[in-house]
C-alpha cells in the first residue's frame, strides 16, 4: 500500500497520473465492489478492462470522484482483496494476458479513503480480450461492442518472428529480376561499405553472392523482399500474387492516375517525379528577398516517406501503398498501424525501432540506400520541412489498419508559418506541438502546459494562439493581434463609437459585430446570442440604454453619463 499524508496529496498524485479519461484511463466512483466487479455488462470492470487491454492497454481507477478525482475511498469491499481480485478478473475475461494485470493499493491517511489502481495490460497479438462473452472498446464516456475495424486489426496484427518479406518465394530465379536493378543495388551496397576493408571485391563478385551479402536471398534462393525490390514487373507480379506489388500515384481532382510496379529500387524515383513540384517562393522574417525553392524535397522527404511506405506495409493484407496529390499536399498510405512506437517519438530522434514489419526488407533496403534503419528517418524529414519553413510532416489521419504520412507544400498559416520557423532555439518535441496548433490538431494537456509554461501559447483549448511574448520577440505584433480572440472591451468600443453617430437598431448594432465575430463565433445562432448579452450587460452596467420599444422595435442609444468613444483612446 501506498499512503499519502493527506487526501489532497493524494488527488494530486492522481490528477498529475490521470488527467483525464481516454482509451488508456478510466476513473470510477465506486464505493461498494460485490457488483462493480462483475455485475453489469458494459459497465463492471471486467468490461472496462476488456476495452482497455483491446486498445494499448491502460488503468482503471476505482474510489476517486468522477471529473475531479477527489478520493471519495471504496468503503465496502465484499470478498475482494487485493491478492484475489486479479484471478477472479482474468476468470471473467478470457483472451486477457496475465503477465501485467496487478491491482495497486493508495491511501490517504488523513482521511482513510482507500482507491484501487486496476493496471491492465495490452491484448496479446491476434487476439481479443472478452468480457461477457463478447469484446469491448470505449466510445467516449460509454462502453459498446468492439467495431468491425478494431476487431479486424487486431486480428491482422503482427506476429513475433513472423516476416512475410523474409518468405523464399517457390519457382523464382535470377532470370525474373532486372539487371539495371541489380546493377544499381551493387553500386549503392559498394556506396554504403566503401570503407570496408573487403568493398574493392565488391565489383567482382557474382550476382549470387551479391545478393547474398545484401540479404535479397538465402542461400540463393530468392525472398519476396528480392523481387520487390529487383523483379521484372510482369514476373514479380505473377510471382508475388495474390499479394499486389503496386504503388498508385493519383489525382483526385484530376482524375489523373498511374500505377507503379517492381523493380521498386528504380521505379520509386518515377513515382516521385510524377509529383508536381513546381518552384514557390518564401519570405522568411529578417530577410530581405523571397526564398525561392521546389515545393518538395524530392530525396529527404518523399523518396524517404515513400521508402518507409514500402518497408511498413503489410503485405499479407493484400493491399498496394497510395500517394495521393493535392494542392499543397502529399498523402503516403500503406496498409497496416504505425509500427514500434509512436510518430513523435521519432520525430524528435529519441527513439531507435526495436522491430520492424518487415525486418528482411527493412535490413536489405537499409543496405541499399533506401531508408535509415536506426530511426533518424522521420526526424531527417522533420528538420528538412523545419528548415524549409513549411509545416512539418505528420500522421494525421492513420488508424490502426492502415498509416497515413502526410508532407505539406505550402504554407497553412503565413504568418505563424514565419514565426515558428524563425525560434530555431526551441526544442524539437516543442516545435512539434506548436506545429500542432498551427494545424488546429489537438494536443495533450501536458503539452499545452509546457507550452504555456514557456510563454509560447495563450488561449483556451481549442483556441490556442501565439503569445504576446514570441510574437514580439519574432516582429510579428500585428499578426498576433490578428490572430488574438478580441476581448469584449473592443466591441464595446465599437458599440459605442457607432451609438456616439446617433441612436441604432439593433440590425445596425448586427451589421457591426456579427462580422467581427465570425472568426471566433462561427455559428451564426451564437454569434447573435453574445451581441444580446453584450447589450444586456452594457445596459446594466449603466453606459447604454433602449430607448425605443422591445426586440425589433429597440433602438438603443449612450445612457446620459455613459460611456463614449473618446474615454478608450
Amino acid at each position: 500500500m501506498d499512503d499519502f499524508a493527506t487526501a489532497a496529496d493524494l488527488q494530486q498524485w492522481l490528477r498529475a497520473h490521470f488527467p483525464r479519461e481516454n482509451e488508456r484511463h478510466e476513473w470510477k466512483e465506486w464505493r461498494a465492489l460485490k457488483s462493480n466487479i462483475s455485475g453489469r455488462k458494459g459497465d463492471d470492470l471486467v468490461s472496462y478492462v476488456s476495452a482497455l487491454a483491446n486498445m494499448e492497454g491502460g488503468c482503471v481507477v476505482i474510489g476517486a470522484q468522477d471529473k475531479t478525482l477527489a478520493p471519495t475511498g471504496i468503503q465496502d469491499f465484499a470478498d475482494y482483496t487485493l491478492e484475489n481480485v486479479v484471478h477472479r478478473v482474468l476468470g471473467k475475461t478470457p483472451g486477457l494476458p496475465s503477465m501485467g494485470l496487478h491491482v495497486q493499493e493508495l491511501r490517504a491517511t488523513d482521511t482513510g479513503a482507500v482507491v484501487w489502481l486496476v493496471h491492465v495490460p495490452r491484448h496479446a497479438p491476434r487476439e481479443l480480450v472478452l468480457a461477457h462473452d463478447q469484446a469491448w472498446q470505449r466510445d467516449g464516456d460509454s462502453l459498446v461492442p468492439l467495431r468491425e475495424d478494431r476487431r479486424r486489426a487486431i486480428l491482422a496484427e503482427h506476429l513475433q518472428g513472423e516476416d512475410w518479406s523474409a518468405a523464399v518465394v517457390p519457382g523464382a530465379t535470377l532470370a525474373d529480376l532486372d539487371e539495371a536493378a541489380i546493377a544499381k543495388a551493387r553500386e549503392k551496397y559498394f556506396e554504403k561499405h566503401q570503407r570496408e576493408p573487403w568493398a574493392a571485391q565488391i565489383p567482382q563478385w557474382s550476382t549470387e553472392k551479391l545478393l547474398d551479402k545484401i540479404g535479397l536471398t538465402i542461400h540463393g534462393r530468392i525472398t519476396r523482399a528480392c523481387l520487390l525490390l529487383l523483379g521484372l514487373p510482369e514476373r514479380a507480379t505473377a510471382l508475388l500474387s495474390p499479394h499486389p506489388a503496386e504503388i498508385t500515384w493519383k489525382v483526385a481532382a484530376e482524375r489523373v492516375a498511374e500505377h507503379f510496379h517492381p523493380p521498386f529500387l528504380l521505379t520509386t524515383t518515377d513515382v516521385a517525379q510524377r509529383v508536381r513540384n513546381p518552384n514557390i517562393k518564401l519570405f522568411p522574417a529578417n530577410e530581405l528577398l523571397a526564398v525561392t525553392l521546389p515545393r518538395y524535397d524530392t530525396h529527404t522527404v518523399l523518396l524517404e516517406g515513400l521508402h518507409n511506405c514500402l518497408a511498413h506495409q503489410d503485405y499479407a493484407q493484400g493491399g498496394r501503398v497510395v500517394v495521393e496529390e493535392s494542392t499543397g499536399l502529399v498523402r503516403m498510405i500503406n496498409l497496416g498501424g504505425f509500427f514500434d512506437g509512436q510518430p513523435d517519438e521519432y520525430a524528435s530522434g529519441a527513439r531507435t525501432p526495436e522491430r520492424y514489419r518487415n525486418e528482411r526488407l527493412a535490413k536489405v533496403m537499409a543496405e541499399v540506400g533506401m531508408i535509415d534503419k536506426v530511426g533518424f528517418g522521420i526526424h531527417d524529414m522533420v528538420l528538412a520541412q523545419r528548415r524549409r519553413f513549411l509545416p512539418l510532416p505528420d500522421y494525421e489521419g492513420s488508424s490502426p489498419l492502415r498509416t497515413v504520412f502526410n508532407v505539406y507544400g505550402q504554407q497553412i498559416d503565413e504568418n505563424y508559418s514565419h514565426w515558428l520557423m524563425e525560434r530555431t532555439d526551441l526544442p524539437i518535441e516543442q516545435v512539434l506541438w506548436l506545429d500542432r496548433v498551427q494545424k488546429k490538431h489537438k494536443l495533450d494537456a501536458a503539452q499545452v502546459a509546457q507550452l504555456r509554461r514557456a510563454g509560447l501559447i495563450e488561449g483556451r483549448s481549442p483556441h490556442l494562439n501565439i503569445s504576446a511574448q514570441l510574437a514580439v520577440a519574432t516582429g510579428q505584433e500585428v499578426a498576433y493581434l490578428n490572430q488574438r480572440r478580441p476581448d469584449a472591451q473592443d466591441y464595446q468600443a465599437a458599440l459605442c463609437k457607432l451609438l456616439a453617430l446617433g441612436p441604432q437598431p439593433r440590425a445596425k448594432i448586427d451589421e457591426l459585430l456579427l462580422p467581427k465575430l465570425q472568426l471566433w463565433i462561427p455559428e451564426l445562432a451564437q454569434r447573435k446570442e453574445y451581441v444580446r448579452t453584450l447589450l444586456k450587460d452594457m445596459s446594466k452596467e449603466g453606459r447604454i440604454q433602449n430607448i425605443g420599444g422591445k426586440t425589433k422595435a429597440a433602438r438603443w442609444a449612450l445612457a446620459p453619463g455613459g460611456t463614449t468613444p473618446n474615454d478608450h483612446q
